[in-house]
C-alpha cells in the first residue's frame, strides 16, 4: 500500500502559491505519523446510515481496525476543506430565560436542553446536528448519568455517524445546580 500526498490550493486562496519546505515536510510527517498510528489501516463507516441519509460529503467518519469498538462515538473524523468550522461554547441546560431546565437535580431535562441549545446554535450558522464532529461532555456525576446521556444523544445523531466524544467528571460547573455541560465542534460545508 502506498501513500500519496497532494497539495492543492483551495478556492479563494489568496497566498502566493508557495509552500515552504518546512510546511511540506511537517505535513508529510504528520500524514506518515497518522498512518503509522493507525497501522496503515482504517475502516470508513458507510456513507449510508441506519436512517438512510448520506454522510455530508466533506466529512469522513473513521473507525480504524486497530481501535476499540464502541457504537457511542467515532474514533476519528476527517474534515475536507474548504469548509466552515464552528466551535460552540459549553452549553448547560439553560433555557432562554437563563434558568435550569426541569426540577432541581433533573439530569435528563438539563441534558436535553443543552442539546437543544447546540441544535439552535448550529441552525443559526446554517448547519445541523449531522455536522457535529466532536463533543466534550462534563458531568458532576459521570457514573450516575452517562448511560442516560447515551439515550439522549441517540435522538440527535445517526447510529453510524456518532461524533468523536470525550466524557469527564468535574467537581463543579459555573451554575449552581448544573449537572452537565457539553461543548461541540462542527464542520459545515462552505457557505
Amino acid at each position: 500500500m502506498g501513500w500519496r500526498f497532494v497539495c492543492e490550493q483551495p478556492d479563494g486562496w489568496s497566498g502566493d502559491g508557495e509552500v515552504s519546505r518546512r510546511r511540506l515536510v511537517t505535513g508529510m510527517a504528520t500524514g506518515l505519523a497518522t498512518a503509522a498510528a493507525f497501522g496503515g489501516v482504517a475502516t470508513e463507516v458507510s456513507a449510508q446510515t441506519a436512517r438512510g441519509a448520506a454522510a455530508p460529503p466533506h466529512l469522513r467518519f473513521l473507525n480504524p481496525s486497530t481501535s476499540p469498538k464502541n457504537s457511542s462515538y467515532t474514533q476519528a473524523i476527517e474534515a475536507t476543506v474548504p469548509g466552515r468550522i464552528l466551535y460552540l461554547s459549553g452549553q448547560q441546560g439553560l433555557d432562554v430565560d437563563d434558568k435550569l431546565a426541569g426540577s432541581p437535580g433533573d439530569f435528563r431535562a438539563q441534558a436535553e436542553q443543552a442539546f437543544l441549545n447546540i441544535k439552535g446554535a448550529l441552525a443559526a450558522a446554517g448547519g445541523g446536528m449531522e455536522h457535529v464532529v466532536k463533543l466534550n461532555h462534563y458531568f458532576i456525576d459521570l457514573r450516575a448519568h452517562f448511560k442516560m446521556l447515551r439515550d439522549i444523544r441517540a435522538k440527535y445523531f445517526d447510529a453510524a455517524r456518532q461524533p468523536a466524544s470525550t466524557m469527564v467528571q468535574v467537581g463543579i460547573l459555573t451554575r449552581d445546580g448544573a449537572l452537565y455541560e457539553v461543548e461541540a465542534v462542527a464542520v459545515l460545508p462552505p457557505a
